[in-house]
């Protein structure tokens, strides 16, 4: 019975903990459809926070590369006083790098719903 109120616990302390940082992912950024994010990429500075070899195999005509894993490193690339479009393979990890841009003091944040794997328009390929 002691088992059970132990796991029971732990499950109640992982759900709280998830449903906090999807309140506050909420918070910190944006999520677009294709359509709205495709409305305002342009104006903005887009980013792609997958890694070099995902990047490489089709990216987002137009975006710049920099990894989540290499974001602490390379943040100075990233402009604060200018929108940020955000995407990765399915969304988690642009939320990740959205929460860590904007604990830096970086505010206007979109992240792609759904991410890359849901994009339509056009994409770019290394051959």
């Amino acid at each position: 019975m002691e088992t059970l109120y132990i796991l029971l616990i732990i499950i109640g302390g992982f759900v709280t903990y998830s449903v906090v940082t999807w309140l506050y992912q909420r918070k910190v950024v944006k999520t677009l459809t294709e359509d709205e994010f495709r409305a305002g990429y342009r104006k903005a500075q887009l980013i792609d926070v997958r890694e070099p070899n995902e990047f490489d195999a089709g990216h987002i005509l137009g975006s710049r590369n920099i990894p989540l894993s290499q974001m602490k490193m390379r943040m100075k690339e990233i402009r604060p006083d200018k929108p940020v479009y955000l995407y990765c393979q399915s969304g988690m990890r642009s939320g990740r790098a959205a929460q860590f841009l904007y604990r830096r003091g970086y505010k206007d944040l979109h992240q792609l719903q759904g991410g890359f794997k849901k994009w339509s328009g056009k994409i770019k390929a290394k051959k």
